[in-house]
């Protein structure tokens, strides 16, 4: 989410001219408003602020003055306060309504002062083709938020597991920017939650093929092979990919390494199970099931090294590496990885 910045000189000017009595009363309610939202949001008080900011565009609208700005912030602001009805309703009304939060700046200097202001269009436009007492003109646009609309709504969608809907919108915005890397994330999530796997494996290689350098891309190709026992092998690759691409993205190393070694050790609940079962009738088989259960800890041993090695602190990797040791008879690292373990549940509580 993104940091609120936003200044009462915004609305102050609205009715800064040629007020009648009524007009007075409106400005000091808008400022009452503006005030009241950005105190609660500054305050982190996402449930107040997300309505006050409402309440504040309605009272602008009511009064000549469209600015989405300020939905923009009550939408953002019952998203912070995890309001997703709300706020999916707001941010689906604004990509709808074509907003992009784009504003252009309208600045000059005073010559005799040297203090350089913003204006409004009408009084910029004025001063500039009347008044030789100002100089150095300039106008600035702010960058358009329409990415962020639709990065945030398809988050909320996939929240609240309206996943088709959420599909959608992040299809709608791909079509605009398609080189947007969290909506091609989110794509695979959406099409992972609505059952379309056969069709994210395709989107996956079709951008692959464009972009090859793409580490998010081969890591979600990789979870998707990891999940048929006849890709396995392709999976490792495709992680092994991820983790080569993925530059100083440790999140996404972390993910791929823990991959590879869940990957790499295949069901082992089923094994455990399997072999337990003819433990007694068959004692020779099961013998070549805990062998073949071996072999693939030792296959997981490096990945689970290196995920350690990536992410210290994280308990799940210490906790699967202490596994693994145990399993290959190192006491001295299962001892290693204990000490580690109870370090890390120690911070925790």
């Amino acid at each position: 989410m993104k940091k609120l910045i936003l200044g009462i000189a915004i609305v102050s000017s609205v009715f800064a001219f040629g007020q009648k009595d009524d007009k007075k009363e409106i400005n000091a309610q808008v400022q009452a408003t503006n005030k009241v939202a950005m105190d609660a949001y500054n305050a982190k008080n996402y449930t107040v602020a997300g309505p006050k900011f409402i309440e504040l565009y309605d009272l602008l609208k009511a009064n000549g003055q469209d600015d989405k700005t300020y939905k923009y912030y009550a939408g953002l602001s019952y998203a912070l306060a995890n309001n997703l009805e709300e706020s999916i309703k707001i941010y689906t009304d604004l990509i709808n309504s074509g907003y992009t939060g784009v504003q252009t700046t309208y600045t000059a200097k005073e010559n005799k002062t040297g203090q350089v202001s913003a204006y409004d269009k009408a009084t910029w436009d004025l001063i500039k083709k009347t008044s030789k007492d100002y100089s150095d003109f300039k106008t600035e646009q702010s960058k358009s938020v329409e990415p962020d609309l639709y990065e945030t709504l398809s988050t909320l969608l996939l929240n609240a597991k309206k996943n088709d809907e959420a599909l959608a919108i992040i299809e709608k915005g791909l079509a605009k920017f398609p080189n947007n890397a969290k909506l091609k994330e989110y794509h695979g999530s959406a099409l992972y939650a609505t059952g379309k796997t056969d069709q994210f494996m395709t989107n996956l290689k079709d951008q692959l093929a464009k972009n090859p350098n793409d580490a998010t891309n081969w890591y979600n190709l990789g979870v998707l092979q990891s999940k048929n026992p006849a890709t396995e092998a392709d999976a490792i690759t495709s992680f092994n990919k991820a983790i080569e691409l993925a530059a100083n993205d440790t999140k996404l190393k972390d993910n791929a390494y823990q991959n590879l070694v869940y990957t790499s050790i295949g069901d082992d609940d089923k094994a455990v199970k399997e072999i337990n079962a003819i433990r007694k009738s068959d004692p020779d088989k099961a013998t070549t099931l805990i062998e073949a259960r071996k072999e693939r800890f030792a296959k997981a041993l490096p990945y689970a090294e290196k995920w350690y090695q990536v992410s210290p602190n994280n308990i799940d990797a210490v906790v699967i590496l202490k596994d693994i040791y145990g399993m290959l008879k190192n006491q001295a690292k299962v001892t290693e990885m204990k000490a580690k373990e109870a370090e890390l549940q120690a911070k925790a509580k």
